[in-house]
């Protein structure tokens, strides 16, 4: 059985930082490009960032602006998204997704951050 778990989620104050996990199991996890999706309240999902399967590049959305870090461990099944300067308007429950060419295969339940003084 497939799963993605996040975790690291929370309530952080603007300017602070929080890094977020996600635990894969029942795929070949190195075989899939991984991506962090946001959604804040009221607003559509919003792609954050993208690793390769062997982590050896990485993509972000604009809104990012050198503040996140995505990176993985093939070895240990994990995502990871180091996140700086966070700011009111990166609340939003963050979701980790597994995908395989071009298309989405698998979703995680997602982690809440909450971004506010």
């Amino acid at each position: 059985e497939v799963h993605l778990v996040e975790s690291g989620g929370g309530l952080v104050q603007p300017g602070g930082s929080l890094r977020l996990s996600c635990a894969a199991s029942g795929f070949a996890f190195g075989s899939y490009e991984m991506t962090w999706v946001r959604q804040a309240p009221g607003k559509g999902p919003e792609w954050v960032s993208t690793i390769t399967k062997d982590g050896d590049r990485t993509y972000y959305g604009n809104f990012v602006k050198g503040r996140f870090t995505i990176s993985r461990d093939n070895a240990q099944n994990m995502l990871y998204l180091q996140m700086h300067s966070l700011q009111p308007d990166d609340t939003a429950v963050y979701y980790c997704a597994a995908a395989i060419l071009g298309s989405y295969a698998y979703w995680g339940q997602g982690t809440q951050v909450t971004v506010t003084s």
